[in-house]
């Protein structure tokens, strides 16, 4: 996710002049004033890919005209003459830029990444003249100075913070020549960044399994068959294509019961962006991580990592790494003891192997029949996907929150597999728009992700409107789509995230819903998880979708008492993905250009997760997270939040439950507070003390280490 702003009004004319030379933006252009749909939903219907360009333009040209006048204001700075005035900038670049981010991570085409390859660089200066303007720092400071005697509100108070610090963090305080070699690497990075989102959406596609042969694909369902039929006839192939996933491991390495399919697939994934062609990534992330160290040199800190954690809840790259190095030995020895009753298998059934990545998902998944007879054949038919969102999600919601929903077929969408609900209050008022559009496609990326095509503002008076994202098979026409417990978890997981955007209720656009620091972003999404499994929100979900008849209670308490099965390997894998990023970002500005393979090798010894059978959840080369999607030096804020949904789940847990006291009580004190507040100090008061780990390693079935 990413900080975006709101708009609420049209073009003054006041600044015609600062675009008139692009002649393609004008009234006609889609962008040109705020939407007239309700809640100024995007007008998909009209837009254009060549509208994006011109808007964009147009937009930076304005908001720099707009900053201008603010850093020339003749009159002594002031909250309201510079900081309320740059909160209302921008607003036609923000309109344009959330959709076009939006559209270019779910529904890229050659004309828009065309655009993107173009902007990119442009957008870094854009942020670099506003960020870097001494005349406009110069009136930020002076507030900042005097915020303690200008009697604001602690929401204003907190503005004039934020402001401040994302100057100074952007490097204000440097000199002109040391602006200007910041501003060429910001420029660098970004163009590099670009490069390497490019290049992983062209690998990713290409790197996909495919076969004639129909004995290859031995243990997949009929169900199964059909959809890579679809997704082989969708890209004009032959026989079937397995797409891959982001991740390193691939959903379908569970059925496949062909050896050398499963390696074939697992290989597909793991070089998909290392074949030496046009859409290798390793010479962009090499010079990228250097980038990145030679910028955090410049802004005076020790490494990338260093200068990013400042202003999150970890603080240091020291404190993040310790809180991942204690959980290592306790998650590799889970692993390693999941390896063994794994290999036991094999050796069971004479396979006469020893484990590989490439078994893991396969055989696991028979020690889970075994163990607890639980077969995922078995459940995916009580989770089809309509159902799952409608009695499930919303139904949480609803529990919680008072939230209702209604779908919306007259809102214009990017895709025709998007659906847009309208949600109410509890009190029966329009609360935001809600887009979900859940199916793989060639041209999305990977993972699932949660942002707004316009963020919620009582000084702008715009409403939010969401969207989640995800990567989710899709059925053959006319099927079923029917989902795993990880893919119900991710819906979840999704939807956590929409409701901190949601229940927004902030004055201020740039604290608004979800513009938080990274290590608190993923809290509200991953305590959202937990409903997945309520017992009262799962039973009102969990139905066959021929019969409609509920999940048997015992095949429930199966998925309940197997809610800890595998955790050794999950953890491990994500262990190893973020002390791989934290690797990376600690990288000094003098060390030389890193060899990919050779640093990921070296970087997973060091942190004693060089785990032959437990492959790190993204590798370098493919880490979308951190060298595309804002992540970079964050990827532990997913451990690091975890420990904080686990233990605020066991606070609602010790007060009764899902209740409407339990979530009016957590909207109002978290969900609704955005960036308002000191994040610690906000999850503290609500939780009544500091976080503590033992309930995420209860969660994960783990021992804390030392016990």
């Amino acid at each position: 996710m990413c900080l975006l702003t709101a708009s609420t009004i049209a073009l003054s004319s006041a600044v015609a002049p600062a675009f008139a030379a692009g002649a393609e933006f004008g009234p006609s252009n889609p962008f040109y004033a705020a939407s007239t749909l309700p809640f100024q939903a995007p007008p998909f219907d009209k837009i254009k890919d060549s509208d994006y360009q011109p808007a964009i333009e147009a937009g930076m040209a304005q908001q720099l005209v707009e900053m201008k006048v603010i850093a020339d204001n003749p009159a002594a700075p002031t909250f309201e003459n510079t900081l309320v005035a740059m909160e209302k900038s921008g607003q036609l670049f923000d309109r344009v830029m959330m959709v076009f981010n939006g559209v270019t991570g779910a529904n890229m085409d050659p004309e828009l990444q065309k655009v993107q390859d173009i902007e990119a660089p442009k957008l870094a200066a854009h942020d670099d003249a506003i960020y870097l303007d001494s005349k406009l720092f110069h009136r930020v400071e002076t507030i900042y100075k005097e915020r303690e005697s200008l009697k604001l509100d602690p929401e204003s108070l907190k503005l004039v913070d934020f402001y401040y610090k994302k100057f100074v963090h952007s490097g204000a305080n440097l000199s002109d020549d040391d602006k200007a070699k910041l501003k060429k690497l910001n420029e660098e990075e970004s163009t590099l960044s670009n490069a390497f989102i490019t290049k992983l959406l062209a690998a990713t596609k290409d790197a996909a399994y495919v076969t004639t042969d129909k004995a290859a694909l031995a243990g997949m369902s009929d169900a199964q068959i059909a959809g890579v039929a679809e997704a082989a006839k969708e890209r004009k192939k032959e026989g079937w294509v397995l797409p891959l996933q982001n991740t390193t491991q691939q959903p379908d390495m569970v059925s496949l019961s062909n050896r050398d399919t499963r390696k074939a697939l697992f290989e597909d994934s793991w070089t998909r962006a290392e074949r030496g062609n046009a859409d290798d990534t390793r010479a962009t992330i090499a010079r990228l991580a250097q980038v990145r160290a030679e910028k955090a040199k410049l802004l005076g800190y020790p490494n990338f990592a260093a200068w990013t954690l400042e202003n999150q809840m970890a603080k240091t790259p020291e404190a993040a790494l310790k809180f991942m190095d204690d959980l290592v030995p306790a998650a590799s020895a889970k692993a390693a003891a999941e390896a063994k009753d794994i290999q036991a298998v094999i050796d069971a059934q004479k396979g006469g192997f020893t484990l590989e990545p490439w078994d893991w998902e396969f055989y696991s998944e028979q020690v889970r029949k075994a163990k607890y007879d639980l077969d995922e054949a078995q459940v995916k038919p009580y989770f089809e996907l309509n159902n799952v969102l409608q009695n499930g999600v919303f139904y949480a919601a609803n529990q919680l929150y008072g939230l209702t929903f209604k779908e919306r077929k007259d809102i214009p969408v990017y895709n025709p597999d998007v659906r847009v609900f309208e949600v109410f209050d509890a009190n029966g008022k329009p609360l935001a728009l809600f887009y979900c559009d859940y199916f793989k496609r060639d041209n999305k990326n990977g993972g699932a992700w949660m942002d707004v095509f316009m963020g919620q503002s009582k000084l702008l008076g715009t409403l939010p409107v969401v969207y989640n994202v995800a990567n989710f098979s899709k059925p053959a026409p006319g099927e079923p789509a029917l989902l795993s417990f990880t893919d119900v978890t991710t819906m979840f997981h999704e939807f956590g995230h929409a409701l901190h955007g949601m229940f927004a209720d902030t004055e201020y656009p740039s604290l608004s819903g979800t513009s938080v620091a990274r290590d608190f972003v993923e809290f509200p999404s991953q305590f959202n998880e937990h409903w997945a499994s309520y017992p009262s929100v799962f039973k009102h979900y969990a139905k066959n979708y021929k019969t409609g008849e509920p999940m048997p209670d015992e095949l429930a308490a199966k998925i309940k008492k197997a809610a800890t099965f595998n955790q050794g390997y999950q953890l491990t894998e994500l262990l190893a993905a973020a002390e791989l990023d934290m690797q990376w970002h600690t990288l000094p500005a003098d060390a030389p250009l890193q060899d990919p393979d050779v640093f990921e090798k070296e970087a997973l010894k060091k942190t004693h997760l060089d785990i032959s059978y437990v492959p790190p959840r993204y590798r370098s080369s493919y880490f979308m997270h951190i060298w595309g999607n804002g992540y970079a030096a964050g990827y532990y804020a997913y451990l690091w939040t975890e420990m904080l949904d686990d233990d605020a789940y066991q606070w609602f847990e010790d007060n009764g439950g899902l209740t409407r006291a339990n979530g009016d009580r957590f909207r109002r004190m978290i969900l609704s507070r955005g960036n308002t507040e000191d994040l610690a100090k906000m999850y503290a008061t609500w939780l009544g003390k500091q976080p503590n780990v033992e309930p995420m390693l209860k969660d994960r079935g783990l021992e804390p280490s030392g016990k």
